[in-house]
């Protein structure tokens, strides 16, 4: 072999330059937005060491990115960050450079088997399912998506749908699908129809993945439609967002749940609370019970059926 291309081809593939890590503290109300972002910047994955905390961690290629330009584009987003979350205290950012390691798979480490309610556990998608249990078990892979099950909000979630199986045949509605796990879970407990909406083009993909990881009894009809042009009624609608989105939301609510039937509402912080309260009241709902997990809220709402609705 010539030896001057024995040398070229050993240097073909140059070794990886490195990894800028990404290390924010921030109020845990606002790590999924903060997540989106670091995703749009180009990060694979985002670990939270412990998911109770605002600790969060990315990783991106330090050859094609400049830690300057990622610095200044982070600061600017968390100034932003202050109409939606007008109370959280100003994030902790850092930045360094790193040697190479396989960022794109260590996240998963952080994801594992867990229970969640006593009917109901959470299986990442590459591992083994275990020895047979007597319960659902959901395949959940999380790519970019939110809902693995580990925050608070998805757990209340599903416990609330648990609760709140009805004793005949049901409909749901899931706002904000994220990972689909609402949905899959709504389909494992008997749904014979759900539909499932997220604004979110990715994760609406990832929902179809995770649906697909699941043998379910029923099809869930998964896109980004808007819920005001949803036309049918629910007999359970689940909703795991933002504050925000919630109150941008209320108005649709009334004309979607069946008259009898239950809106789960989450993503809400404790102190949030009564606004949330407040203005479901003015479009003919009300607030049948609260759960609250840390510093999280999980709302059950029905149609106050002693109010007639105003016309919007």
């Amino acid at each position: 072999m010539d030896s001057d291309k024995t040398e070229h081809d050993s240097t073909a593939i140059p070794a990886h330059p490195g990894w800028l890590e990404i290390t924010i503290d921030i109020d845990p109300s606002a790590k999924e937005a903060v997540s989106d972002f670091l995703m749009g910047l180009g990060c694979d994955g985002v670990v939270s060491e412990d998911f109770e905390s605002g600790l969060m961690k990315a990783y991106l290629p330090s050859d094609s990115n400049d830690s300057d330009f990622i610095r200044n584009s982070l600061v600017t987003f968390f100034d932003n960050l202050k109409d939606p979350f007008p109370d959280i205290a100003d994030p902790v950012l850092d930045i360094k450079e790193m040697a190479n390691q396989d960022w794109g798979t260590t996240w998963r480490s952080f994801f594992y088997l867990e229970k969640i309610t006593d009917n109901l556990m959470i299986l990442p998608a590459w591992e083994e399912m275990p020895a047979p249990v007597k319960c659902h078990v959901i395949r959940i892979d999380p790519g970019t998506a939110f809902g693995t099950g580990k925050h608070e909000t998805t757990r209340m979630c599903l416990k609330a749908i648990e609760d709140n199986v009805p004793d005949r045949p049901w409909t749901m509605l899931d706002v904000g699908t994220g990972s689909g796990i609402l949905s899959v879970y709504g389909a494992m407990l008997g749904a014979h129809e759900i539909t499932a909406i997220d604004n979110d083009p990715e994760a609406v993909s990832w929902a179809e993945k995770n649906i697909a990881l699941n043998d379910l009894p029923v099809k869930i009809d998964l896109s980004t439609t808007p819920l005001d042009r949803i036309d049918k009624r629910y007999d359970l609608i689940v909703a795991n967002i933002i504050m925000n989105t919630i109150l941008e939301l209320n108005h649709l609510f009334p004309e979607r749940l069946a008259p009898d039937g239950v809106l789960i509402l989450s993503g809400i912080l404790t102190g949030q609370i009564d606004r949330i309260v407040e203005d479901l009241e003015r479009h003919g709902l009300k607030k049948i019970s609260e759960t609250i997990m840390g510093e999280w809220a999980c709302l059950l709402v029905k149609k106050d059926l002693t109010v007639q609705r105003r016309t919007f």
